[in-house]
């Protein structure tokens, strides 16, 4: 597995975290990210799917 794709892979597992617990910031405990991440993620992943993820 290459290195974006371990990224969009973090990523994508974040975005699915915070949906299965309904809470976006114990998702962000639990993985290491700021609340802000999972807006900026949230958005790009809605505009340009998990390609819009990357670096």
């Amino acid at each position: 597995m290459t290195k974006d794709q371990n990224v969009i892979r973090a990523k994508v597992g974040l975005l699915e975290l915070a949906r299965q617990l309904g809470n976006v910031s114990q998702a962000c405990k639990m993985l290491g990210f700021s609340r802000d991440s999972v807006t900026r993620f949230k958005d790009l992943f809605d505009t340009g799917c998990e390609v819009a993820l990357q670096n």
